[in-house]
């Protein structure tokens, strides 16, 4: 049974189809990218997700679990972690106050603390500023916080938002070998990267959404030598 089921998706805004009936899996321990251009319906698909924007018709399923109509907190709850396109951190808050707000759903503070340590040592530098306000972090470093905070809720998944946008090639690289030594850890990750090249590389499958339809599926490596693929989204 896949861990993450969507069956069917519409998501409107106002009278604009975003989304328009697209159906796609994700496996325990895959990493899933879903690559298109800008607009073509990506991000919306993860807010759909995780219960950011109501779903016109369709249905999500998470862990065997119905979760169309469940709200987001909720989802969070449930095992299933968003992060968010533009890092969104807390700016006026520290890097260790940002941390913790991501385990608020967790009661007991020892297991608190070994997911600190666990996210501290997939980031050092987060350890290095954790007194640090995090609107004085490089944006390199605010989206180290945003994935240490989505890991402090100790997630089944990771849903991510382009979490490669608007950083320099050295934090790029940095950013994808975090994710992999997440995803061999077993965890399971659903990436939507405009970095097509990069997420294919480490994906296990792809789909590709073009105006709110996918188009194509398969194996990463597949489409990463596909003709049309690589005329499309990879320059080449």
């Amino acid at each position: 049974m896949a861990m993450l089921t969507v069956k069917d998706l519409k998501v409107n805004y106002g009278v604009i189809p975003a989304l328009k009936g697209i159906s796609f899996e994700v496996g325990e321990g895959e990493v899933i990218a879903l690559i298109g251009a800008n607009g073509a319906g990506k991000t919306t698909t993860l807010h759909a997700i995780t219960g950011l924007v109501p779903v016109a018709s369709g249905k999500i399923e998470f862990m065997g679990n119905d979760i169309t109509k469940t709200p987001a907190h909720t989802i969070v709850g449930m095992g299933m972690a968003h992060v968010p396109e533009g890092r969104r951190v807390f700016p006026e808050m520290t890097v260790y106050q940002n941390l913790m707000l991501g385990a608020y759903t967790r009661k007991d503070p020892s297991e608190k603390e070994r997911t600190l340590e666990e996210v501290y040592t997939h980031f050092p530098r987060l350890r290095e500023r954790a007194k640090q306000i995090a609107g004085t972090l490089s944006g390199g470093e605010q989206q180290m916080l945003a994935m240490g905070r989505a890991l402090m809720s100790k997630p089944s998944i990771l849903l991510m938002d382009e979490p490669s946008m608007g950083l320099s090639p050295i934090f790029v690289a940095e950013i994808f070998s975090i994710i992999e030594k997440v995803a061999a850890e077993g965890k399971t990750v659903l990436l939507v990267e405009q970095n097509a090249k990069k997420a294919l590389s480490i994906a296990t499958r792809a789909y590709v959404l073009e105006t709110g339809d996918i188009t194509m599926e398969g194996p990463a490596k597949d489409l990463l030598n596909n003709d049309s693929i690589r005329k499309a989204y990879l320059g080449e």
